[in-house]
């Protein structure tokens, strides 16, 4: 897909290792209205302090990213450092340098090869093409097995507009913003704060419902540009029905970004959603939901496909959350295994089990106590995460 008037370009810098893709660039050739939302880790990476306070004025026109290094936990130099790659891709594009936002993923306490990023950038610039999108995706992988994109096309006012989507996460994820890295990039016409909005909103519902392995990185984030070259009517505060249609557009695209990073968990043989209804308030639900999700116990079970509910219920029980375990039902997939907290006996866990053979399947848990009900996504954990993280910085 071509989004009107952006390019992208990624190169082998040689940041940490040889000939692999690692320094990508996203460009519009015009100031772009930009969003984001960062890391809730009080450790920051120093692209993401730089980026904030970049951001307080709504506009941008470049992202570095590189992957390799994250650059977090690098005290001064790391801030100089930061600093300098965004001042040499500023006087290679001609455009002022707090037009540059920075991403950086890789391992935390290690100084960025500067050298390595600046012998790159002439052959970065120079590849800049419109059809480079996916480039830059495969540039952001760590222990990604795959890269990670999405797009879609709206009509608002008559005008077709474009929307292209990246991300990157395989481990460390359990956001409470964003993701490892996201990056969209869409020709609307829109003003900041509904764009603002339209991206924290969508990340509340995808991002923020993922977890891997219940980490937050010190570097995550998700930039949204728009550079407004669709020409469609301008979506502001006064356009609700074309902002509905863009953030829900938006919504959608996230949401795939968000399940390919939990289907491509570190080690994950599986993908699934737990949800949990029936609860007093929506956050009861999320809480009840998450603690599920981030349960070793469960995931592992999962992973050994044993049906063990049990698990799940005493997962709950730590929850904070205030239930009646006598009324508590749970279901994998369409089986229900557990009524009003008792089990329904071993051939019903036995065709649960069959349930969990399967790559895709949902926990459902009914509480019977309101009606709050939220969806966390998770996958299992298999041996390959303990060996992947391990052997992380080898």
């Amino acid at each position: 897909m071509i989004v009107k008037g952006f390019s992208s370009s990624a190169v082998a810098a040689g940041i940490r290792y040889a000939d692999r893709l690692d320094l990508g660039l996203i460009y519009s050739d015009t100031p772009a209205v930009t969003a984001g939302v960062f890391t809730t880790n009080q450790v920051k990476a120093a692209p993401v302090v730089l980026d904030i306070e970049r951001l307080k004025q709504g506009r941008a026109q470049a992202i570095l990213v590189n992957s390799g290094c994250a650059n977090a936990c690098t005290g001064e130099k790391g801030m100089d450092n930061a600093r300098k790659s965004s001042a040499l891709i500023a006087e290679a594009l001609n455009i002022p340098d707090v037009m540059v936002q920075l991403s950086s993923t890789g391992v935390i306490g290690e100084q960025l090869n500067i050298a390595a990023i600046e012998k790159g950038l002439e052959k970065l610039v120079a590849g800049l093409s419109a059809e480079n999108f996916e480039q830059v995706a495969q540039a952001i992988m760590t222990t990604d097995t795959v890269s990670k994109t999405a797009y879609r096309t709206i009509v608002l006012g008559g005008k077709e507009v474009q929307i292209a989507g990246m991300a990157k996460g395989a481990g460390m994820i359990m956001p409470n913003m964003a993701t490892m890295l996201a990056f969209v990039i869409t020709d609307a016409q829109i003003s900041f704060t509904e764009l603002h909005s339209s991206l924290f909103n969508s990340v509340e519902r995808t991002f923020n419902r993922i977890t891997i392995d219940g980490d937050t990185s010190t570097n995550d984030m998700v930039l949204v540009m728009a550079n407004g070259r669709a020409g469609n009517p301008w979506i502001d505060e006064e356009s609700r029905e074309d902002k509905q249609h863009f953030q829900d557009a938006l919504e959608e695209l996230l949401k795939e970004l968000a399940l390919k990073i939990v289907t491509d968990g570190e080690g994950a043989t599986k993908t699934i959603t737990i949800r949990v209804c029936g609860a007093k308030e929506n956050k009861d639900a999320e809480q009840l939901a998450r603690t599920v999700a981030n349960s070793a116990l469960v995931k592992t079970a999962f992973f050994g496909e044993d049906a063990n509910w049990g698990r799940i219920i005493a997962a709950m029980g730590r929850s904070g959350v205030r239930f009646n375990p006598e009324r508590v039902d749970i279901a994998f997939g369409d089986v229900l295994i557990v009524k009003n907290g008792l089990s329904l006996g071993k051939e019903i866990e036995a065709a649960a089990t069959r349930v969990l053979k399967q790559k895709n399947f949902a926990v459902c848990i009914d509480l019977k106590d309101g009606a709050g009900c939220e969806e966390i996504y998770t996958c299992d954990f298999s041996m390959d995460y303990v060996k992947i993280n391990a052997n992380y910085r080898t």
